[in-house]
């Protein structure tokens, strides 16, 4: 046996004993030196070698991975103005971290702040209402609701937000802190891939003039379809809720770099929210850089008003991706739809009611109008047989646009009743993938004429040879078609020199403001759709 030490040393000759008793006494003398005994030692000869090795070094520790940043919770609610103010209702804890949970009031009464908290989520519980509505003939801004970047908002069921008509939120997030309104379900780490219809949605009101009023007072003699009050109800709510006025420039506020998942809980039966509902809001509103994610309705809709809309992008809508409707005045640049393969209706219906209330042909007033200037459009569901859809009468333009159809048999562009044809605007450097059949005319309208007005526009083709790249990324021949100057249409349009929404860099529109998912991967730095971020 041989006695271990710090280091390996010989010991020769006479002092061999001496020296070894030596570090005897003081090995043993240490209390780190265990079971030190005669049966350690190589018996010395008179004139050997003892020799004392020392033991291996302890292997160093293999280091202990860095976990991945997690929320603890905020220490209590912050204090806001409203009357009822914040309540505390605990924490909710998920793959991120553990949150302190601030349910928000029944109604935001005076000008208010939600500010951003680490470890903090707002419960939007029932019906939430910035101020109560001011009125179709009202003026100025009752309160105006701010929330600040990066702030994560959760609703669970019939739970829904409603800014009400003569009020105004500003929630403006920021390119790499979007606001996120989101499900409970989010939160505690159980919503998938395909989840939805959790909580309701965000709802916009405001006094711009729709049709399809709610009470229709006709005078046949002068005008059969013009009502000087005309209004109209938010579906599916229990308490009355009206919005529309005469106010075109009427604002709602600014609603900047948000994300909204999982919406479209049935508030009746049929009748469901979208990510995001606007109903009457005025060109005054800012609406810019939103994701529509996992609606079990459509992404969007916007009854009436005068709707400004830049860099839209709705993923996985099970109905419309983008619905427009009761005389909306819509203009919508840089926009992306991608479908699920399981889900969802047209990428765009547009309508306008043709049939009066009181039984008298016509177009209703205001007509709806929608221009789509730089669109991708992904479809991508088997239950949709065709990309864009308008009936009833309204004037639809689309310009820069690319489209790819799921399959060789579903219809680019489908135009219902001659009332539609007559009032398009126009097509202009749209392309599809259609194969079989692109265009569809029906209701008294033929697929001849469709494609007439496709032909009578500039650079169409709708038999296309699509080379996108990452689902949304103009290849080589999206790039090679020349590009329409969409400012004629419309001066909320920008100048573009491509066609499609996005030329070659994914995240110069559709950065990290957004969300990733596998229905559609934005490389986002804010991380999955399925998760939250944390900053």
């Amino acid at each position: 046996m041989f006695l271990r030490v710090t280091d390996s040393r010989v010991f020769r000759g006479p002092l061999a004993v001496k020296n070894i008793s030596r570090i005897l006494v003081l090995g043993c003398s240490s209390v780190a030196l265990a079971a030190c005994g005669a049966d350690e030692i190589v018996s010395p000869g008179t004139s050997g070698d003892i020799i004392i090795n020392n033991p291996a070094p302890t292997p160093t520790p293999t280091p202990t991975a860095t976990a991945a940043p997690t929320v603890t919770p905020a220490g209590g609610c912050p204090t806001i103005n409203s009357t009822s103010g914040l309540t505390d209702a605990g924490t909710l804890s998920g793959p991120t971290g553990e949150y302190r949970v601030c349910t928000l009031p029944a109604t935001f009464d005076v000008d208010d702040t939600l500010p951003f908290v680490n470890g903090l989520v707002y419960q939007i519980e029932n019906r939430v209402n910035v101020g109560t509505d001011q009125g179709f003939n009202s003026t100025g801004t009752d309160v105006t609701l701010t929330v600040e970047p990066g702030v994560i908002l959760y609703g669970q069921g019939e739970s829904f937000f409603v800014v009400n008509r003569g009020n105004a939120i500003q929630a403006n997030g920021t390119a790499t802190r979007p606001i996120v309104w989101t499900s409970r379900d989010n939160v505690i780490g159980v919503a998938n891939e395909n989840s939805q219809a959790q909580w309701g949605g965000v709802v916009l009101l405001g006094r711009a003039p729709v049709s399809d009023c709610s009470t229709q007072v006709f005078n046949t003699a002068v005008n059969p379809n013009a009502n000087a009050q005309c209004e109209q109800q938010l579906e599916g709510t229990v308490v009355a809720t009206p919005f529309g006025g005469t106010d075109s420039g009427d604002s709602s506020g600014s609603f900047t770099y948000n994300q909204i998942r999982f919406s479209g809980f049935e508030l009746q039966q049929s009748n469901e929210l979208q990510s995001l509902t606007t109903g009457g809001s005025g060109s005054g509103t800012v609406i810019e850089n939103l994701l529509s994610f996992n609606s079990s309705d459509d992404g969007v809709e916007f009854f009436g008003g005068s709707v400004n809309v830049r860099n839209l992008a709705v993923i996985g809508a099970s109905d419309d991706s983008l619905d427009v409707d009761s005389g909306a005045q819509a203009n919508v640049e840089t926009v992306v739809v991608v479908q699920r393969s399981n889900t969802g209706d047209s990428l765009i219906e547009f309508d306008s009611p043709d049939d009066l209330a009181d039984g008298t042909p016509g177009n209703a007033l205001p007509q709806s109008t929608l221009q789509v200037n730089n669109f991708t459009f992904v479809q991508r569901s088997s239950s949709s047989s065709q990309a864009v859809r308008a009936r009833g009468g309204p004037a639809l333009s689309l310009t820069n646009g690319v489209i790819d159809v799921d399959t060789a048999d579903d219809v680019c562009i489908r135009i219902d009743e001659q009332i539609t044809l007559a009032a398009i605007i126009g097509f202009d450097s749209v392309v599809c993938d259609g194969a079989n059949r692109p265009v569809r005319g029906s209701s008294g309208v033929s697929d001849a004429e469709v494609q007439a007005v496709v032909d009578a526009g500039t650079n169409n083709d709708l038999l296309f040879t699509l080379s996108l790249t990452n689902t949304l990324v103009n290849g080589a021949n999206e790039n090679g078609v020349t590009a329409f100057d969409a400012t004629a249409r419309s001066s909320f349009f920008t100048t573009s020199t491509f066609v499609g929404a996005v030329e070659s860099d994914l995240t110069a529109n559709f950065g990290d403001w957004t969300c990733n998912s596998a229905t559609m991967d934005f490389g986002s730095a804010t991380g999955a759709c399925t998760s939250l971020p944390v900053y």
